[in-house]
């Protein structure tokens, strides 16, 4: 099926210019954050797009693809973070623990939505999130390996203790994203920190970093 000339949004002279497909991305990932999937309609999500709903279906076809297309971005890019920093045998085992943490802090702080949407998806309905857990169980087992490897290795030597790879990253997890879960009821023990996010996350990756090395170290 090739599109009609009224859905060629696409020209040589847009090529700095998000595609069609990238503003109803973008615009889908605001509405399913903010209504869940059951609450979203699409289209909401055409009109925020500034597309039509027929140009919207052309290139998702269905409510369920456009779902299943942000969850696998928003994977892709954690597995991206995880991989660059632990997947990575050229660094330091400190070192990469330090990045993994400040990188999934990042990570978060700019999706500060998403723990909350996936923990009402993953409860609500489970079974629309089996492709997103599939996606993860794919680049999970390379995530531990690897550094279950280089613990050990480090361990060997007396140089940290000799934790459980598994254990160690759903600390760091827990840790990250219940900063920001918790947003909603901690600003009274925040006060004027909760306030500036900037300095709220800088704050946050230091004593979550403190956190980590201290059940590292022998």
């Amino acid at each position: 099926m090739k599109p009609s000339s009224a859905m060629k949004v696409e020209t040589p002279n847009d090529e700095n210019k998000p595609s069609t497909e990238d503003l109803i991305l973008e615009a889908a990932e605001r509405e399913f954050l903010r209504k869940g999937y059951a609450g979203a309609r699409t289209v909401a999500i055409a009109e925020a797009a500034g597309v039509t709903h027929a140009m919207l279906h052309y290139y998702f076809r269905t409510k369920d693809k456009l779902f299943e297309r942000i969850l696998s971005r928003k994977v892709g890019l954690l597995r991206d973070i995880m991989l660059a920093s632990v997947g990575d045998p050229r660094l330091p085992l400190f070192d990469k623990i330090r990045m993994t943490i400040e990188g999934h802090l990042d990570f978060i702080a700019a999706n500060p939505d998403l723990p909350r949407f996936l923990v009402g998806e993953v409860f609500g309905q489970p079974e629309r999130m089996v492709p997103m857990l599939n996606l993860l169980q794919t680049h999970a087992p390379l995530v531990v390996d690897s550094l279950q490897k280089q613990i050990d290795e480090y361990a060997s030597r007396r140089e940290c203790r000799r934790v459980d790879a598994r254990m160690l990253i759903l600390d760091i997890i827990s840790l990250n994203i219940f900063s920001f879960m918790a947003s909603p009821i901690s600003g009274p023990l925040l006060g004027d920190l909760a306030m500036d996010s900037e300095r709220f996350l800088a704050v946050r990756k230091r004593e979550n970093v403190d956190t980590i090395m201290r059940k590292l170290k022998p």
